[in-house]
């Protein structure tokens, strides 16, 4: 396989996991309820400022939000950082933060959506590899056992990430093997033509993202493919398309559909229904670590081991 990037030390019972809300608000008694089950795992939790803070959309003013990851990335206890949550945000104090301290000692990123930004910039600018899964919304009573809550822990711990993937009707048949990148769609096309974007050639490609309309997830997709980054992959994965919607006027195109055609020109396997992203079961990705995809008629695997 590929050479991974740097991995931070893998996590352990005892150590400490901040939670801080870069980007939306987080009503306090989420990230509380997510701290219990952290805490019942063995693990300490630090709570940041800003959760259940308010500032109209955000979880506090961007200096707030700023001063508040960055009090965690400088904090010498912390062994990993949780984002209460997505949404938007991250990119108003991206270019702001200070990763001194960070490069020194490296820790955990966790989180999606919206923190797809803070994925992508790392890995970009810092070389070093983070973990796209569920926030504190999640982590609740009555999914602490779940699947893909456990397998999160289990990705923190240092335990090879195996899944396997029903026959999909955009799947392309192949293997690959590449270091992981991607996260939410909008995020990418977003960050298109910033310091933060991100490089895709020989790599594995994961996508997904919630309630847009199917002619601008089109736009997203065609941004990708004009700026070059769905050229030279290794692979492609297509996780969830969470609530997607349809104009009054038909598109004219299903979600897969759109997908499909963008890299229609390209021989490179695609793996698709991957249950990572915005739905009710969101198993972890090690972004920046190398994977390997095998798709053929009975569906594919997605195989993620520990760097």
């Amino acid at each position: 396989m590929s050479r991974a990037l740097q991995s931070p030390p893998y996590l352990k019972s005892g150590s400490t996991i901040g939670i801080t809300c870069p980007a939306g608000f987080l009503p306090l008694e989420k990230a509380l309820e997510c701290a219990a089950i952290l805490e019942q795992n063995g693990f300490r939790v630090k709570m940041g400022q800003t959760a259940g803070a308010e500032h109209f959309y955000f979880s506090g003013n961007d200096a707030a939000r700023r001063a508040d990851l960055q009090a965690m990335l400088d904090d010498p206890q912390i062994d990993a950082i949780l984002m209460g949550r997505g949404g938007y945000g991250l990119s108003r104090i991206i270019d702001d933060l200070d990763w001194r301290f960070f490069c020194q000692q490296p820790k955990w990123i966790w989180g999606f959506s919206d923190i797809t930004v803070l994925h992508s910039h790392i890995r970009q600018n810092l070389g070093i590899a983070t973990l796209h899964g569920p926030m504190c919304a999640a982590f609740r009573s009555e999914t602490k056992d779940a699947p893909h809550i456990r397998a999160t822990l289990d990705a923190l711990a240092g335990e090879d990430l195996l899944y396997q993937t029903e026959p999909h009707a955009i799947n392309r048949a192949g293997m690959a093997e590449g270091i992981l990148t991607g996260g939410n769609l909008a995020m990418l096309a977003h960050l298109t033509g910033s310091p933060s974007q991100a490089d895709t050639d020989g790599k594995i490609l994961f996508i997904e993202d919630i309630g847009e309309y199917r002619y601008n997830l089109d736009r997203m997709l065609l941004n990708l493919k004009r700026s070059g980054q769905l050229r030279h992959l290794a692979g492609l994965i297509v996780g969830d398309f969470t609530d997607c919607q349809d104009t009054t006027r038909p598109f004219g195109q299903e979600v897969e559909a759109i997908i499909a055609d963008k890299v229609a020109g390209y021989g490179y396997p695609v793996l698709a229904g991957l249950p990572a992203g915005h739905g009710d079961i969101n198993f972890p990705l090690r972004l920046g670590q190398a994977c390997r995809i095998e798709v053929g008629a009975g569906g594919g695997t997605f195989f993620n081991p520990a760097g």
